[in-house]
């Protein structure tokens, strides 16, 4: 009974390391590497664009007598609560420029080189050749423009072609 218990912690240790080394590989994958980059300069580039949309495009927009769009608050009456409606109008500008910048920067790029790099269907035949004078006669003919031939219909031809 000892030494089936001394096999299992042997066992344990040497699963456990195991799976620890399953981890590193995890990690220093590419994959994940890459994410963690993107999400990180995803989350730098937000607050630029917050930025710049809170301190130079949101005050140039004139919405009020009071001044720029920046401050167009308004208070409830009942409650004596302001309502700020420039926060909100400052977050539906600033979505409206990452999701541009995404669209043009990251998703159109990606998307014309993977059209580039996927390989092509072959296009699919249009002509085929007689068998008896070898010219190149239209799929659906039945019989030879060149030598008057009668021809079998086009998927026979190929059902003996591959037997």
């Amino acid at each position: 009974m000892a030494i089936l218990r001394n096999e299992t912690v042997q066992n344990v240790g040497h699963r456990a390391w195991s799976t620890l080394g399953d981890f590193q590989k995890f990690i220093l994958r590419g994959n994940v590497v890459d994410l963690a980059v993107g999400i990180m300069i995803g989350a730098a580039f937000s607050g630029i664009v917050n930025a710049l949309v809170n301190d130079i495009i949101t005050p140039l927009i004139p919405a009020t007598s009071k001044g720029g769009l920046d401050r167009l608050n308004f208070t409830v009456a009942y409650t004596h609560s302001v309502v700020n409606v420039s926060a909100f109008l400052n977050a539906v500008i600033s979505f409206l420029i990452l999701a541009f910048v995404i669209y043009f920067f990251v998703v159109k790029p990606v998307n014309s080189l993977t059209e580039r790099f996927t390989p092509k269907k072959p296009a699919e035949p249009t002509t085929r050749e007689c068998p008896y004078c070898l010219s190149s006669i239209p799929l659906k003919a039945t019989r030879c423009a060149f030598c008057t031939a009668q021809l079998p219909p086009a998927d026979q031809m190929a059902a003996r072609q591959n037997v």
